[in-house]
């Protein structure tokens, strides 16, 4: 086998050399850190890091970075002066690099929220949180191959709704085999089931620990005058054995009054305790149960005695790390702002939780609450006067900290429907 000579061996690391430099150059960087779909507000700046990149495009407003700091290192603040769609040209040397498609949405404003809520919901079907044998190495649902997270659907093709349904329809199966069906992660499945009858009292047992509603309390996120439309929580409402996300039958939200604050400690988060269920004071209702929150329509509008003319909102190209507020009630003293920093925020392009993490830097709130509480997610967050987002979860370890949700991602759940 003929040796490549040396001469294209010294090639050979060189050009490996330049790939590796030219890669990991800011150009290179910023190439990859740019999406090819943007979402801009009229008017509204946002800040693109462009490394050695120029910019350009129609009825973009394109000027370095007011941000001295980011200046320095080639940032960009692009202003959107028309709605609708455009592109945003990326130039090096004069040459076009690539075109990025620009959504200009008109200024969208709406109600923060920051009130405590009552959140109470009735499951879509019946959730299996655990199966426990009925007799000696006996367990009906654990031979059918349901399991916890389970949701069942029907019985004998009966629909099933309530933990109350269930038991009467297994009981009318008697001991014989009968048809379940039920959800696992969303899809639709069958099995066999035969219930066990105990001799001794009649009864008929089907091996499994079941639950059909849950309540708790929350904070709302926003309020949109222009639908009627609310978020909250920032988070999905989850059953606390299984951890699966429950589906909404029928479910409604509340108002709250925050009667104690357990706070919050480094390995134990805190928890608002808060009374709603004995007035029962309806608000809305509950359509929509996600990762990124819960969703519907409240019965009357939602005010905001801070903000009453509400806050544009702010998209997630342009928040930042740096100061802003979250409003919350944590006592009988109702919505109060409240000092945080934004320590870091993760480029997203798709809906995800955990966008950004904050920091609680107000001392009155870190005496009332130890910082981020349950009770406390969906507190929206707000930055340079905007509505930028919402309080999802603390962190264990730090209760001063926790995630944050860009408001575009929830702003999307807000016009699914359920």
């Amino acid at each position: 086998m003929k040796r490549p000579s040396t001469l294209k061996r010294a090639a050979g690391v060189v050009l490996s050399a330049f790939l590796a430099l030219t890669w990991f150059s800011p150009t290179q960087q910023a190439l990859r850190s740019i999406p090819g779909r943007i979402s801009l507000t009229q008017g509204q700046s946002s800040t693109l890091m462009l490394g050695g990149l120029t910019a350009s495009g129609e009825a973009l407003s394109v000027t370095a970075s007011q941000d001295e700091r980011l200046a320095s290192t080639g940032a960009v603040d692009v202003v959107a002066r028309e709605t609708g769609g455009t592109e945003l040209l990326l130039s090096l040397f004069g040459i076009p690099v690539r075109r990025v498609e620009v959504e200009v949405n008109p200024e969208k404003r709406l109600i923060p929220g920051g009130q405590a809520l009552g959140v109470a919901m009735r499951t879509d079907g019946v959730l299996v949180v655990g199966v426990s044998d009925v007799a000696d190495g006996i367990c009906p649902a654990k031979a059918s191959g349901l399991r916890a997270g389970d949701v069942i659907t029907s019985v004998a093709g009966q629909p099933v709704a309530t933990a109350e349904q269930l038991t009467e329809l297994v009981s009318a199966a008697g001991a014989q085999p009968v048809q379940i069906g039920y959800l696992r992660e969303g899809q639709a499945q069958s099995a066999m089931l035969t219930p066990h009858r105990d001799d001794a009292t009649g009864a008929v047992r089907l091996g499994a620990w079941v639950r059909d509603s849950t309540a708790g309390v929350g904070t709302l996120s926003f309020y949109d005058p222009d639908t009627g439309r609310y978020a909250a929580l920032g988070h999905a409402i989850t059953d606390g054995d299984t951890g699966a996300v429950l589906t909404v039958s029928k479910g409604q939200v509340l108002r709250a009054s925050i009667v104690a604050v357990q706070k919050g400690r480094k390995g134990a988060p805190g928890e608002l305790k808060g009374s709603f269920l004995r007035e029962a004071e309806v608000l809305g209702d509950i359509r929509r149960n996600s990762i990124l929150g819960i969703y519907g329509t409240l019965e009357a509008p939602a005010a905001n005695p801070l903000y009453p003319d509400g806050l544009p909102i702010g998209l997630r190209t342009t928040v930042h790390t740096g100061a802003a507020t979250i409003l919350s009630s944590v006592d009988g003293g109702g919505i109060q702002e409240y000092a945080v920093e934004i320590t870091r925020v993760n480029p997203q392009n798709a809906p995800a939780p955990k966008s950004m993490v904050l920091r609680v830097t107000d001392e009155r709130l870190l005496d009332k609450t130890g910082g981020i509480v349950q009770g406390m997610s969906g507190s929206p967050i707000i930055q340079d006067g905007r509505i930028v987002g919402a309080v999802t979860h603390v962190f264990v370890s730090d209760p001063t900290q926790g995630y944050g949700l860009y408001v575009d991602w929830m702003l999307q759940e807000v016009e699914k429907r359920s």
